[in-house]
């Protein structure tokens, strides 16, 4: 299967509501076709703002909601309390991983893409924008991997023994 047909699954099984966020690989692709290079790293630099603005967005709201959660956890007293915040726990961390999906999905699609450009300008682009991929937000999952283990923490702390 063709990059650009996996890149278009992989997105069609994230959230819906995410489907505009995701890097367009396609619109990228076009672009590449017409050989003008400003043109090209121009739209390529605005999907990359468009994707770490999203994914910074995001994980801003996931470290005030897992505050609030872990808040909600040292305070909670009573089962039913506590089916309701593991459900409540379980959702979030679901929507993490989402996330980090996100993050693979984006990286391997701009991977796809500089590679792409490289072996049609000789890889100019290739050595300039490399080391600025690398120090991407969305690249960096560290931050989303800590609140992960932290939710799954908590988990195993207001879960029954077995």
């Amino acid at each position: 299967m063709k990059h650009g047909k996996r890149h278009r699954a992989e997105i069609a099984r994230s959230l819906p509501q995410w489907e505009r966020k995701f890097l367009c690989y396609k619109a990228l692709k076009k672009k590449l076709k017409l050989r003008q290079d400003m043109g090209f790293r121009h739209s390529l630099g605005r999907e990359l703002d468009k994707v770490n603005d999203f994914f910074i967005d995001k994980e801003e709201d996931y470290i005030i909601l897992f505050r609030e959660l872990e808040s909600k956890a040292e305070n909670i007293n009573g089962h039913e309390e506590i089916l309701e915040l593991l459900k409540e726990i379980l959702s979030f961390h679901s929507e993490m991983v989402m996330l980090l999906h996100y993050s693979v999905i984006n990286f391997a699609g701009l991977m796809k893409i500089v590679k792409k450009h490289k072996k049609r300008a000789g890889g100019r682009v290739c050595a300039s924008y490399m080391p600025r991929v690398l120090q991407q937000p969305f690249f960096s999952t560290e931050l989303l991997y800590n609140l992960i283990r932290g939710c799954e923490a908590i988990l195993e702390r207001l879960s029954p023994p077995q």
